[in-house]
């Protein structure tokens, strides 16, 4: 029994390879993958090498649902025919003769994993390919939790991707006043129908115009700035947003490499600052997931292209050469 992944190489081309599934251990799981979520962000910085995993060639995605089809002899926690949702696969993999990085490795066709890793069973009422989105905003609703936002804050969400999307809507959900701001008019609208109480456009804004729009709202700045671009320069951009003795989240991811900012801004602020990494684990994607499933999170709006399989890799390498501007949030098709 073979299984197709989804692989990069160094040279950052993309093909799907198949590779044998070996024999399951007493306590693995066999997992047939309906829907893999892209993390365009994350994968994309391993892809270009802003975070470095592991060497090439690699295997990505780290967010899928799938079906239970097999499961070891000492398997206690699922049964054959089970939906689930998962975080990562351990299904070996060999190129022409190269181990394949498995960084996370949830783009296949089938994955292989322990039944104590980071696999649950899929609440009822959310659709499938939603579902395989599940990390981003679990890695919001955690980044929020940890920063102890609470009902009447007032909230900017500097940057509105997929994960500031996902804090955005669990900030609102706390009873905050949320403030999106970006530079994409698309991601805004987007925050606009996840029930942001205020959007500004940065675009054409200086950097005193953009705190001027804040004070606006609340005089002296935000209670907390949440910035999810993951661009180091955008902090410099962030931090006046905040008022005196505020809270600042690092939100996006800024990589492997040294970063600087200007120190004497967040310093004469006195801020908090938050640096939240992962998504929460079990109880933040469960609490996202039973959201979407009552429609408190209408993450299904996020998803803007849903690709089959075997067209994944020609739309790697359209998102690598940036030739999908209004692209948000992308599923893949493996059943």
């Amino acid at each position: 029994m073979k299984s197709s992944a989804l692989i990069c190489r160094e040279q950052q081309r993309f093909s799907l390879q198949e590779f044998d599934i070996p024999r399951l251990a007493p306590a693995d799981i066999l997992v047939r993958c309906l829907w893999s979520g892209v993390s365009v962000g994350t994968e994309f910085a391993v892809i270009r090498q802003k975070l470095d995993y592991g060497p090439f060639p690699v295997c990505t995605g780290y967010q899928a649902v799938g079906i239970v089809e097999d499961i070891g002899v000492n398997v206690t926690r699922f049964n054959v025919g089970d939906k689930v949702y998962y975080r990562r696969s351990y299904l070996p993999m060999v190129v022409e003769g190269q181990t394949v990085t498995i960084c996370s490795g949830a783009h296949s066709s089938y994955a292989l994993m322990p039944e104590d890793a980071e696999v649950e069973l899929l609440p009822e009422g959310v659709d499938d390919d939603t579902a395989s989105m599940f990390v981003m905003p679990s890695v919001g609703y955690n980044a929020v939790d940890m920063a102890g936002i609470q009902m009447g804050d007032v909230v900017a969400f500097h940057a509105v991707g997929l994960i500031g999307l996902g804090a955005l809507a669990a900030a609102r959900l706390r009873g905050a006043v949320t403030i999106a701001i970006d530079l994409n008019p698309r991601r805004l609208d987007m925050a606009r129908e996840f029930g942001a109480t205020h959007l500004i456009d940065a675009r054409g804004l200086s950097p005193e115009e953009l705190i001027e729009r804040v004070e606006a709202i609340q005089p002296g700045g935000a209670d907390a700035v949440f910035e999810g671009s993951g661009i180091p320069s955008s902090l410099d951009l962030a931090f006046p947003l905040a008022r005196l003795h505020g809270k600042f989240v690092f939100l996006g991811n800024y990589g492997k490499t040294p970063i600087s900012f200007n120190f004497l801004v967040p310093h004469a602020r006195q801020l908090t600052a938050f640096f939240p990494c992962n998504d929460g684990l079990a109880p933040c994607r469960e609490a996202v997931l039973r959201n979407i499933a009552t429609g408190a999170i209408p993450w299904e709006k996020t998803i803007t292209h849903r690709v089959r399989a075997e067209e994944a890799p020609a739309l790697y390498a359209k998102i690598n050469s940036n030739e999908l501007p209004d692209l948000l949030g992308v599923v893949i098709r493996w059943n």
